[in-house]
């Protein structure tokens, strides 16, 4: 059986309209979040989603309400990349991606860390999942550890909010294929 993930990025909040890291914290969609995620529940229209997931967060679960009704569960493992003691900061340190160890001496995770855990979450619920099409709603870094692993040759140095993934999914071998990245204007 063909399955597909769609992986989204929540839409904008507070914190990234003030320009900070958000990380493990959390805050409130904008009203611009929440157009973006209307906006991704039309192209999802179309789309006939067997399975929804989200990261633990506010802002992915307020997301996922607005793209689908369908039930959902979430997941600690779909979370954004923990920054540490460098949680709510302004996000200066944005153009050193790839972060690497950067925030590990900070209490927060690396990079190959982040990716190991998004890699296996994903893994595993698209193996939990009956149906075809899953949507999974998670964060940026968590989006490029996951692009990273299964496409290192993708040039992107950020994911814009609302942002979709398209992904077959291999079950033989648990691999990810990149077969779409949706453009969504709001």
């Amino acid at each position: 059986m063909e399955q597909t993930l769609y992986l989204m990025r929540h839409g904008e909040t507070l914190f990234d309209q003030l320009g900070k890291m958000e990380g493990w914290s959390d805050s409130p969609l904008t009203k611009k979040g929440i157009r973006q995620a209307k906006r991704a529940s039309e192209y999802f229209k179309a789309v006939d989603l067997s399975a929804a997931y989200c990261s633990a967060s506010e802002r992915c679960c307020d997301t996922l309400r607005q793209v689908t009704s369908l039930p959902y569960m979430r997941l600690k493992g779909l979370k954004e990349q923990n920054f540490g003691l460098l949680e709510g900061e302004h996000n200066y340190l944005q153009h050193l991606r790839p972060y690497g160890d950067l925030f590990v001496k900070y209490g927060g995770e690396s990079d190959s860390e982040v990716q190991d855990r998004i890699v296996t979450t994903c893994t595993e619920l698209m193996h939990r999942s009956s149906g075809q099409t899953v949507l999974a709603v998670t964060h940026a870094n968590a989006c490029l550890q996951f692009i990273k692993r299964w496409d290192d040759q993708l040039e992107l140095s950020s994911i814009p909010n609302g942002a979709i993934f398209k992904y077959d999914f291999n079950k033989e071998n648990d691999t990810f294929e990149l077969l779409e990245q949706v453009k969504l204007t709001v």
